[in-house]
């Protein structure tokens, strides 16, 4: 075998490999994209609706009847998740609480420093949602939270 095709043959091989490669780093994000649907946002009623109705092959007159179910069992998993969050950031602020004493006044900064970044990462994540106005005062006398006075 000539030396000239000994270049050609690894060339090719090369090429093929890469080719191959490449092929397979498409396909693989493909795959995990589709595998590892992370959905933070949207409806999920409106997800499951869309899934439920094309696994099942409902008819529209399903899809009309069990809509309210989904969405109200949507708005259930939603409040879940809020609840679940707050009771998580509950948790690490306490924690963060009595570890303080242990730390130095550097390490407490730098504790800071991360809750800080991570207030800021999980607040730029959602939209702002609107804060319910309390229908009646904590502070106030069951008097004044009364219509009349």
């Amino acid at each position: 075998m000539n030396r000239a095709l000994k270049w050609k043959l690894i060339a090719g091989f090369l090429l093929v490999f890469l080719a191959g490669g490449l092929t397979g780093a498409f396909v693989g994000a493909s795959h995990a994209r589709h595998c590892f649907k992370f959905h933070h946002r949207g409806d999920i009623s409106e997800r499951m609706r869309e899934r439920l109705t094309r696994e099942l092959d409902l008819t529209p007159e399903q899809v009309a009847k069990i809509s309210p179910i989904l969405d109200r069992a949507a708005a259930q998993l939603q409040q879940m998740r809020r609840d679940t969050g707050q009771r998580v950031h509950e948790i690490l602020s306490e924690t963060h609480r009595q570890m303080a004493p242990n730390l130095s006044d550097e390490q407490r900064q730098k504790l800071q420093q991360i809750e800080d970044r991570h207030r800021r990462r999980h607040r730029d994540r959602r939209p702002p949602e609107p804060t319910p106005k309390p229908l009646v005062s904590p502070t106030a006398s069951p008097a004044q939270n009364s219509p009349t006075g």
